[in-house]
């Protein structure tokens, strides 16, 4: 399993880094990113201190780490700006919380993020046929998801990416151990999204492209 929307202490996750990395090793995730939310507050706390623990933990895991945050509620305009402070700071995985369903973010959110330096527009709700249009021309990844909630709009955003060629990943959006899962339940969940077995392993292909770009 590879899972790149998960958070910590830093932001309203359970775990600290450590122990995200070491459960996750246990149930055999290949790769991971923590992706803490941030804005303008946070954003130089968060990232360095994920960046030096991964840092240190490398060494010691086969799990492929790579240090993220999400970018989460901040005003649209702003994405751009903080998308370029999140790379300076080491940001290896920039998520932008997109338009769910199931919370108040702002509207324009999915169009701006989609125009800006970030890798993976997270549960996006009703994104619109303009925005994944957007997604495919910027190569910037869609999130099928397993977090209750915000999986509600999974069978829109496949039916719009399959139509438009758009780039899926399937994340957990992991906030406490028991949101973790495995490769047999991601299955299930894209499943569930209508994808088909050749779908479902495209979608395990695009993660994997995912932790090679980022670790070339």
């Amino acid at each position: 399993m590879i899972d790149f929307h998960i958070h910590s202490v830093f932001s309203d996750g359970e775990l600290i880094p450590a122990e995200i990395i070491r459960r996750a090793e246990a149930i055999g995730y290949r790769a991971l990113s923590i992706t803490d939310h941030a804005d303008h507050s946070n954003i130089d706390l968060i990232i360095p201190r994920i960046v030096k623990v991964m840092k240190e933990i490398q060494p010691f895991t086969n799990v492929v780490l790579l240090p993220g945050v999400e970018l989460t509620h901040v005003p649209p305009e702003s994405i751009p700006e903080l998308a370029k402070e999140a790379r300076k700071l080491g940001a290896k995985i920039i998520i932008v919380h997109g338009e769910t369903l199931v919370e108040p973010v702002k509207e324009g959110t999915n169009r701006i993020a989609l125009q800006s330096d970030i890798d993976i527009l997270a549960h996006p709700g009703l994104i619109t046929e303009e925005e994944v249009t957007m997604a495919v021309e910027r190569g910037i990844y869609l999130e099928i998801t397993s977090r209750r909630g915000h999986s509600l709009s999974n069978g829109h955003v496949a039916i719009m990416a399959l139509k438009y060629g758009a780039k899926l990943v399937i994340n957990t959006d992991s906030h406490s151990p028991g949101d973790f899962i495995s490769k047999e339940f991601a299955i299930k969940v894209l499943k569930g999204a209508g994808l088909k077995d050749e779908e479902i392993y495209r979608v395990f292909q695009n993660m994997e492209e995912i932790v090679r770009r980022k670790i070339s």
